[in-house]
């Protein structure tokens, strides 16, 4: 029915890594192939952004899958794994708070709620974008009527001040739009996201 917001991945890397940016990260993953850890939750987009930045750079990084990405912080913090891909509304705290570096979004320009921290793009890797995005779906035989009325309704409460002012300030961008445009926007997200998969060889276990 309708795209709602979308939100960056920020590039981790743990205070122990001697790397202060995407190119510096690189240039470490070239000198020492598959000594480089990933945490990632298998199937998440934090782990096909993963594969997709070790296809691009032409690195080899190893994946070590966690239960989630939030288990993963205390061996990041430590050291146990060196880097880690999460969205940007949960790893910003860790990087505000000193306990992680945060050297890139993975968003085409940068988020407003980290200025500061450049893109993938920008830092090397031109042509990177990974966004977590956020919609409303509805079954597929849902008349057109009723489709537009809820497309209406998520309009107006996207509009509302207080959900403008929540989502802005984790680091989301509102992107509402219609149904069509959305299911062309999931057309080439599928596509996108496919030929990752297909690549990298990555599953959901």
């Amino acid at each position: 029915m309708s795209l709602v917001a979308s939100v960056p991945l920020i590039i981790l890397v743990s205070p122990t890594l001697p790397v202060s940016n995407v190119k510096e990260l690189i240039a470490l993953a070239k000198s020492q192939p598959g000594k480089l850890n990933n945490a990632m939750a298998t199937g998440s987009m934090p782990h096909l952004a993963g594969e997709m930045f070790k296809k691009m750079a032409g690195v080899e990084i190893v994946p070590v899958p966690f239960k989630g990405n939030s288990p993963a912080y205390p061996d990041l913090i430590s050291g146990r794994v060196q880097m880690m891909f999460d969205a940007l509304s949960a790893g910003l705290p860790q990087v505000r708070s000193g306990q992680l570096k945060g050297i890139a979004v993975t968003s085409a320009q940068r988020s407003q709620a980290a200025p500061d921290i450049p893109t993938v793009a920008e830092s090397g890797l031109p042509g990177f974008e990974a966004d977590a995005w956020y919609g409303v779906l509805a079954p597929a035989k849902t008349p057109p009527a009723v489709v537009d009325r809820l497309n209406a309704a998520i309009r107006k409460a996207v509009a509302m001040p207080a959900v403008q002012e929540k989502l802005k300030g984790q680091g989301y961008t509102i992107l509402v739009d219609s149904p069509a445009e959305f299911t062309a926007y999931i057309k080439s997200e599928t596509v996108k996201w496919g030929k990752v998969v297909k690549e990298s060889g990555a599953t959901a276990e």
